[in-house]
C-alpha cells in the first residue's frame, strides 16, 4: 500500500536528487508527443543541481540533441525494480556550452563517449529544468523488504512501506 506524500520546493530537488542519483541512468525521450518509443535512449545523469535541473554530457552532433533543438520538451524514465525506486520527469531540455560546468560534471566514465577527454570539441551539456515530476520509492533495503513481502503474503497484511507523490521543484 502506498503513502502520497507530495514534495515542494527544497523537499523535492533533495528527493529528486537522491532517487535519480542512486539510480544514475534513464530512458531519456525526445519527440515525446509522437510517442512512439524510437526516441527514447539510455543516457546516463551527471548531475542534479541545487535548482534541480538535471545535467547530462551528450555529443552536439547527434540526433538527440538535433531534436531538443527541434522541441525542448523531454521526458525522463529512471527505475531501479531492484530497489522499488522509479521516476518520470517531463521537462524542457536545452543544450549548454560551459567548459566549467563540464569540467564540474566530467568523470572517467565520460571518456568512453568523448576520446579526447572533457576538452573534446563535441562535448556539449544537455540541462533538463522539470517541470512535472512522479516517484515511487519503497523504504527499506532490497533483502529486508523480502522477507515483509512474505510476512505480507503470508499474513494478508501491507508491511512494506511505499510512498509515491508528486515532486514540483519550482
Amino acid at each position: 500500500m502506498s503513502n502520497i506524500k507530495n514534495l515542494r520546493s527544497e523537499e523535492a530537488i533533495k528527493k529528486l536528487h537522491e532517487l535519480v542519483l542512486d539510480i544514475k541512468t534513464c530512458f531519456f525521450g525526445t519527440h515525446v508527443a509522437n510517442d512512439d518509443g524510437a526516441s527514447y535512449r539510455p543516457m546516463a545523469t551527471q548531475d542534479v543541481d541545487d535548482q534541480g535541473n538535471i545535467w547530462f554530457m551528450s555529443d552536439k552532433h547527434s540526433l538527440k540533441n538535433n531534436e531538443i533543438k527541434a522541441d525542448s520538451k523531454v521526458q525522463l524514465f529512471y527505475s531501479d525494480p531492484a530497489q522499488a525506486s522509479f521516476v518520470v520527469v517531463t521537462g524542457r531540455a536545452e543544450e549548454v556550452f560551459d567548459r566549467n560546468k563540464t569540467e564540474e560534471l566530467w568523470t572517467p566514465f565520460a571518456r568512453t563517449w568523448f576520446k579526447e577527454g572533457k576538452d573534446d570539441p563535441d562535448i556539449s551539456l544537455i540541462r533538463v529544468r522539470p517541470e512535472t515530476a512522479h516517484y515511487w520509492d519503497v523504504k527499506g533495503n532490497r533483502m529486508v523488504n523480502f522477507f515483509k513481502y512474505i510476512a505480507g503474503a503470508a499474513t494478508g497484511k501491507p508491511v512494506v512501506e511505499a510512498v509515491e507523490g508528486s515532486l514540483n521543484v519550482k
